[in-house]
């Protein structure tokens, strides 16, 4: 019997200030990239809580989506290894919040900068996947789509 294909789940903080972009640049196989704040769906979480969380431990900031930007899937061949992986992207923007003092950045993440749409578009060689570009295009043209349009069964939170 064949394995079933199963995407990887992940979400991404699309987070604005005064025109710029809040990106992470992070040690990737493929070297130094830049991303959106994003990670991994972990078990016992909903979407909304991962994006909260992943933007905490990539930024050291608190973040509250307010809504979702959009729903992204991709295909990744890493050329190292051959590895060949899809994602499935969930993209939210909200409210960043202030800074937790003495929080550190996830592993792999070298810092935090700020960036207009413009660098955003000409470091494009530099991004970790396409959907960092996309997502931030998607938020410039105005999608916006209520956290209502996502619901989380209890019974996966039950996995904590």
């Amino acid at each position: 019997m064949q394995a079933r294909w199963k995407p990887s789940v992940t979400v991404a903080a699309i987070i604005e200030r005064e025109g710029r972009y809040l990106l992470v640049e992070e040690h990737t196989p493929e070297g130094l990239r830049l991303n959106n704040p994003a990670g991994h769906l972990d078990p016992g979480e909903g979407p909304v809580e991962a994006c909260a969380r992943e933007a905490l431990e990539e930024t050291a900031h608190r973040f509250t989506p307010t809504h979702l930007v959009g729903l992204y899937l991709s295909r990744f061949q890493r050329p190292a290894t051959g590895e060949d992986i899809t994602y499935l992207r969930l993209a939210f923007c909200g409210q960043l919040g202030e800074a937790l003092a003495g929080q550190a950045l996830d592993d792999g993440i070298v810092r935090t900068l700020w960036m207009t749409p413009d660098e955003v578009r000409a470091s494009a060689d530099r991004h970790r996947s396409p959907l960092v570009l996309q997502c931030i295009e998607d938020h410039l043209a105005g999608r916006r789509y209520p956290l209502a349009l996502i619901h989380t069964d209890p019974s996966v939170l039950a996995l904590r």
